[in-house]
């Protein structure tokens, strides 16, 4: 078996494809349903690491892999997640917020553990680092310490507990997700006939009802065309109109105009055709559904956006990116000049934006690397975090003059979970090989008490906090989990469990950053004690 490690040691690519292949395969095996997914990647690297260190040979793949991987991951989850982000960014400052609260409860948890254990406070910084799954944090307690080799036997001993202790937390928070009150709703259409002797105005409904409605199709009299519904249509009685949004919101609009008529305006293709239409066009990318004028363009309305797999209201102020799935009511002889128009093409689900990745790695990369000077010492927020910044920026703008800002939704998770598996494949090599040392410590049971503590409090913490304090659902919770420990493979057990759910990902970035500064600043603090 040696040698079969030496060759591996020998050529670093092959080794990095052969634990992303084996460890894929191990992660879809499942247990009663429940399966590792691409943290079985990480696990089968330190195994594979720790066993070749047992014959002498440093079976590590190279550490620019493992932040190729990681920078790439961070990046186009800020991308993906830009335009959600920050539009909910200020009414979840609070649980940002909580979130580095919860982290610094778990900090003045291990000092005082690690005094009653009786560790020094080098090993607490590196065992806290470990345990909250922070590679820069460890760097910043080492760096504070003066110490390179206390706080990483620390790490390596508590690492592990801290991935596998969270992966119970999502688990747990899954356990009954489909209870969950914070789901998008499902959206529903419906006709409706006018009986409101006083007419309304389309736009008036829509900003009655907090845009969460749209009205696409409406007819005026039993031998008039169905024509698109435009924002100062006057509704009068007897007329027909197609209303779509969440069937508590639809229901509540048909009790205002009248009753839901037997009629179904989507049906009637005579005068109005309805169609899927794929993003692919960048003039149509990175504008607001308003800024597209559809309607002074070609008569045309859209009704939903497709993003993934999920379905949203196309309301005015929705910003449309490439890969994006139109659903497009327009007149019958204008819908392929509709479908031209937007590009419907595959390239628009798969083009992976090159100036966009180059340049937003670059900046992102430069961020990280910029030193912010704090009282008698100085720290940078890393590549990681710096990448995730610049890609929720760029996912937000959408747009810069005639460059598109973003990345089709599919390009963009196809890049993500490849360079999440690089990240774990090279984090796991990395761990693999330190454990037998760590492990040699007299002390390797006392650090992983403490690292079992600090895990547990911070996924107690969470849970409590924001079940019961912000009413958050456990889909969103099991993001928050992953973004909180800043652990792609937590991120990654929760996705193979909800089948990609979108909230998963706003949850992970929603609170990566400030987790992240959190625990940098607190290893530094945690280390010069």
């Amino acid at each position: 078996m040696r040698d079969v490690f030496l060759f591996l040691a020998q050529q670093p690519v092959l080794l990095l494809f052969v634990v992303i292949g084996v460890g894929s395969a191990v992660g879809h095996v499942k247990v009663r349903g429940v399966g590792l997914g691409a943290a079985a990647v990480l696990f089968l690297a330190i195994g594979s690491s720790a066993w070749a260190a047992s014959y002498g040979v440093d079976l590590e793949i190279t550490e620019a892999l493992g932040t190729l991987g990681l920078t790439l991951f961070t990046f186009c989850v800020g991308l993906v997640s830009g335009a959600t982000f920050f539009s909910s960014l200020r009414r979840s400052l609070a649980p940002i917020l909580a979130t580095a609260g919860v982290l610094v409860v778990s900090a003045g948890v291990a000092v005082g553990a690690g005094r009653l254990l009786g560790l020094d406070a080098p090993t607490v910084a590196g065992a806290w680092a470990g345990a909250v799954t922070n590679t820069p944090a460890l760097a910043a307690a080492r760096d504070a310490a003066g110490d390179a080799t206390t706080p990483t036997i620390g790490y390596a001993v508590t690492y592990l507990f801290g991935v596998v202790g969270m992966l119970v937390a999502v688990s747990v928070a899954l356990r009954h997700r489909e209870h969950d009150t914070d789901a998008p709703p499902t959206l529903v259409s419906r006709t409706v006939r006018v009986e409101a002797t006083a007419g309304v105005r389309v736009r008036d409904l829509e900003l009655a009802h907090r845009d969460r409605i749209k009205f696409s199709r409406v007819r005026r009299g039993e031998t008039s065309p169905i024509r698109t519904a435009a924002d100062a249509d006057l509704l009068v009685l007897d007329d027909l109109v197609t209303v779509v949004g969440p069937v508590d919101d639809v229901e509540a609009v048909t009790r205002e105009l009248g009753h839901a008529s037997s009629h179904r305006l989507e049906a009637d293709r005579l005068y109005l055709d309805m169609r899927r239409v794929t993003v692919s066009a960048d003039h149509a990318a990175g504008h607001t559904i308003a800024e597209l004028d559809l309607l002074h363009r070609f008569g045309a309305t859209i009704s939903r956006v497709r993003r993934g797999d999920v379905d949203v209201l196309a309301t005015d102020d929705f910003q449309l990116q490439l890969g994006d799935r139109v659903r497009v009511i327009a007149p019958r002889e204008r819908m392929a000049e509709v479908s031209r128009w937007f590009g419907d093409s595959s390239r628009g689900l798969s083009d992976i934006t090159p100036v966009v990745l180059g340049v937003g790695m670059t900046l992102g990369i430069l961020l990280g690397a910029v030193a912010f000077p704090v009282p008698g010492r100085v720290f940078s927020i890393g590549s990681a975090a710096g990448t995730l910044l610049v890609g929720l920026v760029l996912g937000r703008v959408g747009r810069i003059g005639p460059v598109v800002t973003a990345m089709p939704y599919t390009a963009a998770q196809a890049v993500a979970e490849l360079g999440l598996l690089v990240f774990l494949a090279q984090a796991g090599s990395r761990a693999g090989a330190q454990i037998g040392a760590a492990f040699t410590s007299g002390e390797w049971l006392r650090i992983l008490l403490l690292g079992a503590l600090v895990t547990t409090t911070v996924a107690v913490g969470l849970s409590l906090v924001m079940r019961r304090v912000f009413r958050i659902g456990g889909t969103r919770l099991s993001g928050i989990v992953g973004g909180t420990q800043t652990q792609p493979a937590v991120l990654a057990f929760a996705n193979a469990r909800t089948g990609y759910d979108a909230r998963v990902a706003l949850g992970y970035a929603l609170v990566y950053p400030a987790a992240m500064i959190t625990k940098i600043v607190l290893g530094q603090v945690l280390g010069g004690l």
